[in-house]
């Protein structure tokens, strides 16, 4: 008898693909309240489904479930920001400095790709802040992956989460041009002058979400066409 494969993406996962996708797109800003009857009305499901949601977007960090209170998307403050910046520092430069030191000099083609998927996520015609979110992930990623550290790798890993929120408030403050620039730059950077290339543009970026936060606050919003970097 033949098998047909089956969907088997649960109406809990498309929910929280969707909401996912609405928090990184900085549709639903930091701090913005996650209702369950309206997400349960608004998306034609049960609200135990809209509670599964929402507890897995909190095992991610997107978002935070208080007793009492509901869900409301998750944010940084300048606080949080600065020290994410001092431990993604800490991590990213060593991890490019052992992979410059194994590869002589130079960064492997890993690196590369992925610098170039982010460019061209980056220049689609009608770009989204989520899958440049995911496509800046991979960059970074790569880079610490080719130390060839599994604690370091274990370490940054466990800040894709602040990172991602991070990239979400950076959106008011780069375009999407800059964003790919930037990350190009960085790469030739990276094998031109050695890791304080990267000291430079994990400091710029989040000096931008200091500066945004201290003149509006999280949910400031971009001009049409502008996002994080």
């Amino acid at each position: 008898m033949s098998v047909t494969p089956l969907d088997r993406r649960s109406t809990v996962d498309a929910l929280a693909e969707a909401l996912r996708a609405r928090i990184l797109d900085g549709e639903l800003g930091g701090g913005a309240r996650l209702r369950e009857q309206e997400l349960s009305t608004g998306y034609d499901v049960a609200r135990h489904t809209v509670r599964a949601a929402l507890r897995a977007l909190e095992a991610e960090g997107l978002v935070v479930v208080e007793p009492h209170r509901g869900a409301r998307v998750a944010a940084l403050d300048a606080a949080a920001v600065q020290g994410l910046y001092e431990l993604r520092a800490a991590l990213e430069l060593e991890a490019a400095r052992l992979a410059l030191e194994r590869y002589d000099g130079a960064l492997p083609a890993e690196v590369h790709a992925a610098t170039a998927r982010l460019a061209q996520a980056c220049r689609r015609a009608r770009p989204r802040w989520s899958a440049v979110v995911d496509a800046h992930e991979d960059v970074h990623h790569a880079l610490v992956a080719a130390s060839h550290s599994p604690r370091i790798a274990a370490a940054h890993r466990a800040l894709a989460a602040e990172t991602r929120l991070f990239l979400v408030q950076l959106r008011p403050s780069w375009t999407y041009e800059r964003m790919a620039g930037d990350h190009e730059q960085l790469v030739d950077d990276l094998e031109q002058r050695g890791p304080d290339a990267l000291r430079e543009h994990l400091r710029a970026s989040a000096r931008a979400v200091i500066d945004l936060l201290e003149q509006g606050g999280p949910d400031a919003k971009g001009a049409p066409g502008r996002s994080p970097a």
